[in-house]
């Protein structure tokens, strides 16, 4: 019979403080926020020796993650709890060194190795590579990519009988593979658990994403923007509205290059009005204004090269001066080892995302959606989850005349009176998962209880 894990409570995670929950007025006291020290970028980390937990393992679990630093961060916390309900033995996981980023970084790179083993060793066996026994040279191990959005009982079915036949499974995809609702409550807190203490970046990112948030910091109140206009976005969406022909052209070719991007033909316009792209920055600027951020605001651009560069960021500059990004801030030799690695420079900008006073992002993709979980589970710091939908009628509205800047502006303040990360509960579509709210952007079971009246219904 194989060993299963049996759900206990593991005691000593912290949860978020629930003594103050953010209200409209202070929303629209824009400016009214505490300084965020350095010692809350991370929740206390669990004891530095941890018991090792015995077990039978079932077989060894390989995997290789695809996408972005916060997709591949989300899929490792997955895997993880995969592994723990299965009772295998999992290897330090691949990143993805083959999509747009193309970036070599190692998992090594990233994160920190010996504290992801040691801060995990009490719940599942983690190790460098497999013995030597497996050494394969013209086998290959067995590989496949599990159901998205599965829960425990996909697992325990369908994984465990295929780990019991070939001793080694490998997962070669990994995003979005286990579902959002309906896991046993101590897996779903594994999951944060993983996030919010195993996943600690290296030693040197860490030191200079410190350096970075120390230098913000000494100016006073700062907000993050995750400006998501860079050139992979838009080819990828078919975002194009504020672009001339040629970015067009240039986008659209960009977009059947890469064959893994499933969808070419793609109407702009009507993507936009169903708030399916990302705010372009100049109306970015004009919805910061009309949510009430001061002329002389600090804003922290967080995101890769903008779009035609700072021809597309004129508008937000002549709106708020006092615009930075981390090549402003930091020393060419602070940055050298960074570059050419996306990923790397990808954590630093997490750091300050999680650190700031207010955090906006553009557009709601992964790392969006991780920092906003993160941000909720250190305390409900303030996240503007912007609804483009609306914003994008608004805007069209107020460009063509029919709003004046104040109805524009009272508007804007309307539609995200509670979209600031307060507590809620999570949307729940049992039918179509992939609509849901996602998990690591509210991860519930983590924070503290919710007021009734936050709650929602299941759709």
């Amino acid at each position: 019979m194989m060993e299963l894990w049996h759900p206990h409570l593991h005691k000593g995670w912290p949860t978020a403080c629930l003594d103050h929950i953010h209200t409209s007025e202070d929303f629209k006291n824009s400016t009214n926020f505490s300084i965020v020290s350095d010692d809350h970028i991370s929740p206390p980390s669990p004891p530095s020796v941890l018991p090792n937990r015995i077990y039978k393992s079932n077989g060894y679990l390989r995997i290789s993650c695809n996408g972005g630093l916060n997709q591949m961060r989300a899929a490792i916390c997955d895997m993880v709890t995969v592994a723990r309900y299965l009772n295998l033995t999992l290897l330090i996981p691949e990143l993805d060194k083959t999509s747009f980023w193309a970036d070599p970084s190692d998992f090594k790179d990233i994160f920190n190795v010996k504290h992801f083993i040691n801060s995990l060793r009490d719940e599942v066996r983690i190790v460098k590579a497999l013995p030597k026994k497996f050494n394969r040279k013209n086998r290959p191990f067995f590989s496949m990519p599990p159901v998205s959005w599965s829960n425990e009982r996909y697992y325990l079915k369908q994984i465990l009988p295929l780990v019991r036949k070939h001793k080694v499974i490998h997962f070669n995809k990994t995003d979005a593979r286990l579902a959002n609702n309906g896991l046993p409550l101590q897996l779903q807190r594994l999951r944060c658990r993983v996030n919010y203490q195993a996943l600690r970046f290296t030693p040197q990112i860490e030191a200079l994403g410190t350096k970075l948030i120390s230098i913000l910091q000494k100016s006073g109140y700062f907000v993050v923007l995750h400006l998501r206009y860079e050139m992979d976005m838009l080819a990828f969406s078919g975002c194009t509205h504020g672009c001339a022909v040629y970015e067009t052209e240039e986008l659209t070719r960009m977009r059947y290059a890469y064959p893994w991007w499933k969808e070419k033909e793609i109407v702009s316009e009507e993507k936009r009005l169903e708030g399916l792209c990302p705010l372009t920055p100049e109306e970015t600027a004009l919805v910061l204004q009309a949510l009430g951020f001061a002329r002389d605001t600090r804003i922290y651009i967080a995101s890769g090269e903008i779009y035609g560069g700072e021809r597309r960021l004129a508008a937000l500059r002549a709106a708020y001066p006092n615009i930075v990004r981390k090549e402003m801030l930091l020393s060419p030799d602070d940055l050298r080892p960074f570059q050419n690695h996306s990923t790397q420079m990808a954590a630093l900008d997490y750091m300050v995302s999680v650190a700031s006073d207010v955090f906006i992002p553009s557009y709601d993709g992964n790392m969006a959606k991780v920092v906003e979980g993160h941000r909720r589970y250190l305390g409900f710091r303030k996240t503007i989850s912007l609804d483009r939908r609306e914003l994008v009628e608004l805007l069209d509205l107020h460009q063509n005349n029919t709003l004046s800047w104040d109805e524009f502006s009272n508007a804007v303040r309307h539609v995200h009176e509670h979209r600031i990360g307060q507590p809620a509960m999570r949307k729940v579509i049992p039918e179509r998962p992939k609509e849901e709210d996602y998990f690591y952007a509210n991860p519930q079971e983590c924070l503290g209880p919710l007021n009734p009246e936050s709650r929602t219904s299941v759709i």
